[in-house]
């Protein structure tokens, strides 16, 4: 990474744009308090995250592209378990993941097939009801649409914007889709390289490249290119902490 900085507003969606390779992921670990940044600050409301990674992890929640499960379990056997161990009672664990699974719209059949027999969009969400189990303050995700179709795509998109509103959750979502950052995110920073090129409301970033074009009518791929010099498609070398 290379001098990244920015602040994400309480209760809104922070949204990290970017190739394959281009530092989100990192960030994201950074966040996480899974690596440790070489140099300058990580604070998350308030805590230090090297400093106070206990009280950071109780914070905060993640979803990656490549989830993790007990495969030989059921969907709804995988969120009683993750319940328990993040200190929910087990009626309580029962009724959030049911009620979660509803709003995701897995049927009962699906609830209890072994997680190893489900489909990726099912398996990924799954990721994310286990993530939203506890109500996080944050939540980090990190391209949690990826691979999804079109269906199951809208589901997640739509209960993320559904969990904000109604917790007034922070979100710091991760994505190279272009369209999935404007209906979710309040506030979007283009990175390139381990570097932030580029932050502000979707409007702010179009308006920064319009010429006199209407600023509705900037794509924003077109405004990533622009501020860039590359596509959010081209793949970069991977960055790591300390480049």
């Amino acid at each position: 990474m290379h001098d990244v900085s920015f602040e994400v507003r309480r209760g809104s969606i922070f949204g990290l744009i970017g190739a394959n390779g281009s530092g989100k992921s990192t960030l994201i670990r950074i966040l996480s308090a899974l690596v440790l940044a070489d140099a300058g600050d990580v604070e998350v409301f308030g805590y230090e995250v090297e400093h106070d990674s206990l009280q950071v992890r109780q914070l905060i929640n993640r979803v990656s592209a490549d989830p993790s499960f007990f495969r030989q379990m059921s969907a709804l056997e995988n969120l009683l378990f993750y319940g328990r161990a993040y200190g929910l009672t087990a009626s309580v664990a029962v009724e959030r993941s049911e009620q979660i699974l509803d709003r995701l719209g897995l049927d009962g059949n699906q609830r209890r097939a072994m997680v190893k027999e489900l489909s990726r969009g099912q398996q990924q969400k799954i990721a994310v009801a286990r993530a939203f189990l506890t109500s996080p303050v944050l939540m980090l995700l990190d391209e949690p649409t990826t691979g999804l179709d079109p269906r199951s795509k809208r589901d997640v998109q739509r209960f993320i914007r559904e969990v904000q509103r109604e917790h007034d959750a922070t979100i710091i979502l991760t994505t190279h889709d272009m369209a999935e950052a404007e209906a979710l995110c309040d506030r979007i920073a283009f990175i390139v390289g381990g570097r932030i090129v580029a932050e502000g409301t979707s409007a702010e970033l179009r308006q920064a490249v319009a010429n006199g074009q209407a600023v509705d009518e900037v794509d924003l791929e077109d405004v990533f290119m622009e501020l860039t010099g590359r596509t959010v498609d081209d793949d970069e070398e991977e960055v790591t902490v300390g480049e």
